[in-house]
Formats: structure tokens, C-alpha cells, sequence
């Protein structure tokens, strides 16, 4: 494993190979009404969320190549003296290398310019287009700016929600994060309910479910793209929010920014408390609060026209207590979570000419999680797991002709300190366990985006992974996909088939503390390998006038698909595995243009079904699966949808309404399912003056309580939250 990171960095300072990164080409050929091109014509992009500008003149061919554009969107304008200056939306994914024409008209610059419709609403080269989340979108949605929300993700990608305090996508919950490109990496299954970051930080991001090119993949259910505030947004501004609401809860943040033409830069601290912190085991919020405080920051220096450095930083702790039912109340059961998280990612981006980009990222996480029981607990338990991670991802992205190629390593190593104890009530004899492990990922990959027409986009690559550790195991994972955009119609159709690797925790249990735990809660213990993922995707995207809709189905079959069980009644999940999982389903996503310049709407639905089959074969559970027949996995809701719609009123006012449905979640071990839920949100907002900006959310208007899992022997039984009625000020000011 050593020799395998001193490789790693060696071809990162080479600069022979590359890695996933947040940053897209963009090029284009300027052509006259009769398509003969147009030469020295200026085009300028402008960031529409941000000051942030870039420009190239056209050459002797027409062409123009704009290479490190951030994903976002943006406007481009095209000057030139002999014609009308034109202007027109354009939406930049991240990796992607769109090729447009540009047809100008007679006339003069100084004629009115045009801002037309949008070329691309969705991206026509992608296997399985992300979707992309504004900082509007996270504003106007009810509850989503709060530290402690991921209402962007769950209220705008299907087969999206919160189980037992965790994110869950497409029937599970191994997620990968990226921040500004790169990787926070984290082997550790479901063992921390902290955010990495405040939500009121993201300048925009993009969720992908699947359909990863060879670039991706190490978490196969979903992985988040975030692009944070990079301090183009300001000019030497800041803003203080106060939150305040029901259940005593506060979210509270003060930031500030700032650029020039080299440097720009963004800081933010944040602090949060509640009394209704995780969700409750009945529909009593009883010892229930969590508060937290957070650092995050970004910066960017161009070094030269051809050189950049990048940074963004994040420090945060947080505290629960674990809630409780009404006899654990009486009991006197007063157990703790504390958490830690700080992540720090370094980026060097060269410029080597007009689509050659180098990214060189060194980067760093910490995490902790410390469960602390109390004397009073049937079965008292203390965690203590502190898990470093420390690594370093290049990438060399190429556009060449109908070629976007990528290819990289990733890699980190890892160390984990955990501390394990068990003392059960009736015997009172403690047991604990302490193990310091060391492990590490490696992984390499190439990928190809080949046009070889304007129709139709071929994706393909290839994903080597070696994971050292609890266990040794290596992977080859291909991956391959098309999509076909018909002409005139503009829709694409697309398909995907790819394999994945996902690499085991390194922390486990053993010796004295299996005895004890086999001997007073029935559990055993296997070890964990990886889980091995195959996922097959078709998809059609409709766009008509500038309305999207995207419909997808898809097929995920898992091996030693990893889950997760309570031991006891202590609330610490710990890792299992179970033999084979199967997810099938359908989703489909809608978002509006703005209408009437004031209404924008989105909506997304999935039916999908998470079944396993087999026996656990990793871990500590005390599960009997039925030996030859099909059982469901307690993350299962077949029918999940969320709509939503904001609209601006006068005065400087918007509304913002969302609506939530479930068929239900597993009813203890299934095969029934518990009643349908339907809840609704609900957010007010004015803004007085420049400076001067208020919030009114009411979440989960009607106060419905319903169950999201009951008995479960994965994850105990949990409510979801009831009404909360929250209020936010802001104020912007200079310095």
C-alpha cells in the first residue's frame, strides 16, 4: 500500500494522469446566417450567480475553446463589428465539453443585444444526466438553508430521503461527497448524522444516482457534487442570518467575501441548537437535543493566466442527545453522541492550452464519533472511533476533436483508532476493545466521451480498484453507456451499464466483545469484505420549450450490499452485509422554466423496490433472513414524490410551497408496509430594502405524525419530526 501511494503521488506531480474535478470545457464555432464562420469575435462568459468572468476570440476556423469554466450557469455574449452582438443562457455540467454554433445576425455592435432561450437545458452527453441544485433553489426551499438540512437533495432527486437520521438514494446509503471536486472520503457505514457543511455554503451542486463514467464510483447510490460560495459573489459583503423557531431551535451564521482580479476568498462560521435534534422513537419528543458549531472556507489565487490554487476548508462539532422513549425517560437513560468533522482540500489547476486542464488535489478528513452510554442502560456501550484519511486525487482532462478524455488515481490512506465497550445490566462485567487500524484505497481509471456525431455521444472507461485493510481485494469495473439526441425534437435517449466497487469499512469487533454480545443480545459477528455492484439505466430526456423531464429506469443488483444493525437498544448502528440485494425501478424528474418571469416549479417521483435475498454475511447482526425466498429491506418505500413550486410576488415577496408523499416504509421485517404519509411546507420571504431580508417556514403544516420504520431489525423504530414553525432574518452589509 506504500508503494502504491508514492506511485500516486509521483504521477500527481507528474502530471501524467487525471481525476474527477468540478470544472467543464466550453467551446463553440460563431458562424454568419449563411454558416460561413466568423473570425475575431470576442466572446465573453459571465457567471449569472457571481462576478466570475472568462473570454477567448474566435479563430481563423471559428473556434473558440474556454477551458477550467466552473460548473453553473452562465452567459455567453459574442461581440464582433460587422454584426448584431448576441447573448445567450448557457448550463455547464460538471466534466462535460459541449460544442455549440453560434449563428450571428447583420448588423452593428451597438445594435440592442438578445438574451434567447437556453441552448442546453440538460446535458444530451451524459449517460444519466445529475440534478443540479442552485443556491436559489436551497433559499427557496422551506427548512433546506438550516446546518442541519439536506431538503436540497431530498425535496429535488428521486428516490431521495431521510431514514433513521440518514441520507438514503436509489435503496441505500453509501453516498459519496465531493466539495469543489474533491473526494471527503468515508469507508465508515452510517456511523455519523453530523453534515459536513451548512447548506447556506453551496453555490450550487450536482446529484448524481448512477450512470457514473469510470471517473466515479466508489459509493454506488448517489454522489454529491458541491460546489461551494467562492467569494465572487461579493464585493467586500457579508451577511449575518439569525434563525430561531419552535422547539427553541436557533441557526445562526455570519460570512463574508470578497475578490479582485487575482484572489477571491469566502469565510463562514455557523452555530446551531434545537430540542428536536434526531428522529424520535415516539411521537413524544423526549431528550432530544443537538447543537453544533461550524467553520468553512474557500479560497481561490490565480497565480498566472495559465495557473490557479484552490482551497476549501471545513471544521465543525457537533452534539446530540439520543432521544427517548417514555419508559427510558423514567429510567433515567440519558445517552450522548458527539461528533467531529474537518475536511481541507487543496487544488492546483494548470492551464496547459485550449482543452488540456490539469488538476492536482492533496486532501485531508477527520472524523469522529463518540457514543456515550449511560449507567443506567440495559445494556450499557461506549464508541469511541476516530477515523483520518489522508490522500490525493490529479486529473488531465483533454478535449480533442470528438474526444473528452479523462484519466486519473485516486487514493488515500487511512487510519482508525476505535474504542469498544459492553457492559451488560444483568451481569455487570465490562468488556472493551481497542483497535488502532491502518488501510487505504487505490484507485485508477480512464474515460472516453467520444461524438463521433452531433446525434449521438459514446461513454466509456474503465475503474481498477485496490482496497488494503481488515481484507485485500481488488476490482475492475467497466463501464459503458450512449445517448442518442433525435433531431429537431431535441430529445435523448440514453442507456448504461456499469459495475462498481465499494471498499469495507476498517473498524470491526472482536475477541471478548462477541462473547458477551452472543452470550446477553443473541448477535454474531462475520468479517466484512466490499460490496460489488452491478447497475443497468435507460432513460429519456424531453425538453420542450425549456420545461425538462427526465424519466429513467434502472436496475441495481448488490453483493454483500451493506446495511447496518442496532445493537441492542444502545442506538449504535453497527456494519453488516447481506448476500444479494436487488433494487428495481422507475423515476422521473420535472423542472419548469421560469414562468410568466415569476413561477418556477419542479417535481420528482420514484417507485422503486429494495429487496436481499441470502444471509448476512458480514458483521454484527442478530438477523434471520428466510433461506431461499426474497425479503425486503427496511429502506424500501415503493412510492416516493416531491413537488414544489416559488413564486415572486410584488413588494419584493416570494412564496415557496413544497409537497412530500410516501406509500410507507417496511413494517418491522416486512413483508407489510406501514400507511402512506403525506406532509407540506411552506416558506414566506421579503426582502426590505438592499441590505434588510426576513423568512417565515412552517414544515410539516398539518402536523402529520407517521411512523417510518417499526421494530426494524436494521434500525429500531422512528417518527418523523412534527410541525416546526421557524423564522430567519438577514442582514448584508459592507466592510
Amino acid at each position: 500500500m506504500k508503494r502504491l501511494l508514492w506511485v500516486l503521488l509521483f504521477s500527481g506531480l507528474t502530471g501524467q494522469v487525471g481525476y474527477a474535478q468540478i470544472f467543464a470545457t466550453v467551446r463553440g464555432t460563431v458562424v454568419d446566417p449563411q454558416e460561413h464562420i466568423i473570425t475575431a469575435a470576442k466572446v465573453i462568459l459571465k457567471a449569472e450567480a457571481s462576478s466570475w468572468t472568462a473570454s477567448a476570440t474566435t479563430g481563423e476556423d471559428g473556434l473558440f475553446t474556454m477551458t477550467a469554466v466552473p460548473a453553473g450557469e452562465y452567459t455567453i455574449e459574442i461581440e464582433h463589428d460587422d454584426f448584431r452582438t448576441m447573448k445567450e443562457h448557457l448550463n455547464v455540467t460538471i466534466g462535460s465539453a459541449p460544442s455549440i454554433m453560434f449563428m450571428m445576425e447583420l448588423g452593428t455592435v451597438s445594435q440592442t443585444t438578445e438574451v434567447t432561450a437556453q441552448l442546453e437545458v440538460t446535458n444530451p452527453d451524459a449517460s444519466s444526466p445529475p440534478v443540479s441544485v442552485s443556491i436559489l433553489d436551497i433559499l427557496h426551499t422551506p427548512g433546506a438553508d438550516r446546518a442541519s438540512s439536506l431538503a436540497f437533495i431530498t425535496d429535488f432527486v428521486p428516490g431521495s430521503y431521510m431514514l433513521h437520521d440518514h441520507l438514503h438514494m436509489r435503496g441505500g446509503h453509501q453516498v459519496s461527497w465531493e466539495v469543489d471536486g474533491v473526494p471527503v472520503p468515508n469507508t465508515n457505514v452510517s456511523s455519523n448524522v453530523s453534515r459536513i457543511l451548512d447548506p447556506k455554503d453551496i453555490e450550487s451542486a450536482e446529484i448524481s444516482r448512477g450512470g457514473y463514467s469510470a471517473q466515479f464510483g466508489d459509493r454506488t447510490y448517489g454522489m454529491i457534487n458541491v460546489i461551494p460560495r467562492s467569494g465572487f459573489e461579493f464585493e467586500k459583503e457579508g451577511e449575518l442570518t439569525l434563525g430561531f423557531g419552535s422547539f427553541h431551535q436557533t441557526n445562526d451564521q455570519v460570512n463574508f467575501g470578497g475578490h479582485s482580479e487575482k484572489f477571491a476568498y469566502y469565510v463562514s462560521a455557523t452555530g446551531d441548537r434545537t430540542d428536536l435534534g434526531l428522529e424520535p422513537p415516539t411521537e413524544q419528543v423526549i431528550h432530544n437535543g443537538g447543537g453544533g458549531l461550524g467553520f468553512f472556507t474557500s479560497m481561490s489565487y490565480n497565480l498566472s493566466s495559465l495557473d490557479q490554487l484552490r482551497l476549501a476548508g471545513s471544521a465543525r462539532q457537533d452534539q446530540y442527545q439520543i432521544p427517548n422513549t417514555l419508559a427510558d425517560e423514567l429510567r433515567g437513560v440519558r445517552d450522548a453522541d458527539r461528533e467531529r468533522d474537518s475536511f481541507w482540500n487543496v487544488t492546483w489547476v494548470h492551464t496547459y492550452g485550449p482543452g488540456t486542464l490539469l488538476t492536482v488535489s492533496p486532501y485531508y478528513h477527520y472524523n469522529r464519533g463518540q457514543y456515550l452510554g449511560g449507567p443506567t442502560d440495559p445494556l450499557i456501550t461506549t464508541s469511541d472511533r476516530t477515523s483520518q484519511y489522508a490522500g490525493l486525487q490529479t486529473t488531465l482532462a483533454l478535449v480533442r476533436g470528438k474526444h473528452n478524455i479523462h484519466t486519473g488515481v485516486n487514493g488515500f490512506f487511512q487510519n482508525d483508532d476505535a474504542l469498544f465497550g459492553l457492559e451488560p445490566l444483568a451481569t455487570r462485567i465490562a468488556v472493551t476493545q481497542h483497535d488502532p487500524m491502518t488501510g487505504g484505497v487505490v484507485a485508477a481509471f480512464v474515460d472516453d466521451q467520444y461524438k463521433p456525431w452531433d446525434w449521438l455521444t459514446l461513454n466509456g472507461g474503465l475503474r481498477v480498484t485496490h482496497f488494503n485493510g481488515t481484507v485485500n481485494e481488488s476490482a475492475v469495473t467497466p463501464r459503458i453507456g450512449a445517448s442518442v439526441q433525435i433531431p429537431h425534437l431535441k430529445w435523448v435517449v440514453r442507456s448504461y451499464y456499469g459495475r462498481y466497487y465499494q471498499a469495507p469499512p476498517l473498524s470491526t469487533i472482536s475477541g471478548p466483545i462477541l462473547d458477551v454480545a452472543a452470550t446477553t443480545q443473541t448477535f454474531t459477528f462475520l468479517p466484512i469484505r466490499g460490496e460489488r455492484d452491478e447497475q443497468r439505466e435507460f432513460g429519456l430526456t424531453i425538453p420542450m420549450r425549456n420545461w425538462v423531464l427526465d424519466l429513467a429506469n434502472f436496475r441495481t443488483h448488490a453483493n454483500n450490499f451493506f446495511d447496518h444493525d442496532v445493537l441492542g437498544n444502545s442506538d449504535i448502528s453497527l456494519p453488516l452485509t447481506v448476500q444479494f440485494v436487488r433494487v428495481r425501478g422507475w423515476e422521473a424528474t420535472l423542472r419548469s422554466p421560469q414562468l410568466l418571469k415569476r413561477l418556477r416549479a419542479h417535481l420528482a417521483l420514484s417507485n422503486q423496490t429494495v429487496q436481499g435475498r441470502g444471509a448476512v454475511t458480514g458483521g454484527l447482526t442478530d438477523f434471520k433472513p428466510p433461506a431461499t425466498d426474497y425479503f425486503y429491506i427496511d429502506h424500501d418505500q415503493r412510492v416516493t414524490l416531491t413537488a414544489g413550486a416559488d413564486t415572486t410576488l410584488p413588494r419584493r415577496s416570494w412564496v415557496s410551497v413544497d409537497v412530500l408523499y410516501g406509500s410507507g416504509f417496511l413494517d418491522v421485517n416486512g413483508p407489510a408496509h406501514l400507511p402512506q404519509h403525506v406532509t407540506g411546507d411552506f416558506s414566506f420571504g421579503k426582502s426590505f430594502g438592499e441590505r434588510w431580508s426576513a423568512t417565515v417556514s412552517a414544515l410539516n403544516i398539518s402536523n402529520t405524525r407517521y411512523l417510518l420504520g417499526r421494530d426494524s431489525a436494521f434500525a429500531g423504530t422512528h417518527y418523523d419530526n412534527p410541525r416546526e414553525i421557524t423564522g430567519q432574518i438577514r442582514y448584508r452589509f459592507h466592510f
